[in-house]
């Protein structure tokens, strides 16, 4: 990931508060016909191993977990908030109208080795903190006890679990950290009035 200074993130303790807040990673791996991706809700351990170890679980269809090797390196994307810039929300452009569009957003690329984990009490686990953590704003949270168990023990069979240590981890927060006093505000005063709190607060909190 190129990564210029002013936007690159090296902070595990940072990088892992955008790995919890945005789950939902892509898993890149080097299968024998090429590079696949698969979209997984993942758990991060920030305690196991150096860099922390992530948890998911994949459908026993897919050829995920006998495709890739014990051990072989492989990459997750987590994308946390992002969205168009318009130059017209930087005052300076109207002087010089030396500006152009842009991209703001947030990116935490998580390197590691893959392990396969057909068990069952590793999956029951995973689960249950996957719905612990997703479920916590509920008025009345789902737990896995409220569904049968024979039908439980059915699906549990049709998943299989996947664990990956962290061997590194880097991350990239393009939020206009480069833009004037002026030009800040103002884009982030906008975005605020067209209802992305979430991005302009994204952008306080890296310039803080």
């Amino acid at each position: 990931m190129y990564l210029p200074a002013p936007f690159a993130e090296f902070r595990p303790e940072e990088l892992h508060r955008l790995m919890a807040a945005h789950p939902l990673g892509m898993l890149v791996t080097q299968q024998p016909d090429g590079l696949e991706a698969d979209h997984l809700p993942f758990l991060l351990d920030a305690e196991r191993g150096p860099l922390g170890t992530l948890q998911a679980h994949v459908a026993r269809a897919n050829p995920l977990w006998q495709a890739v090797q014990e051990g072989a390196p492989v990459l997750v994307v987590f994308r946390g908030v992002n969205g168009y810039i318009s130059p017209n929300w930087y005052p300076s452009k109207q002087e010089t109208h030396r500006h152009v569009p842009t991209w703001n957003y947030e990116a935490v690329h998580a390197h590691g080795r893959i392990r396969v984990r057909d068990d069952e009490k590793f999956l029951r686990g995973v689960l249950g903190r996957l719905t612990r953590t997703h479920e916590a704003d509920e008025p009345r949270p789902w737990r896995m006890s409220d569904a049968p168990a024979d039908y439980l023990a059915e699906l549990l069979g049709q998943i299989v679990g996947i664990e990956i240590e962290l061997t590194r981890i880097e991350g990239k927060r393009k939020l206009s950290q480069n833009r004037d006093a002026r030009d800040f505000e103002n884009t982030a005063h906008t975005l605020e009035s067209r209802g992305r709190q979430d991005l302009a607060a994204a952008m306080r909190r890296a310039r803080d």
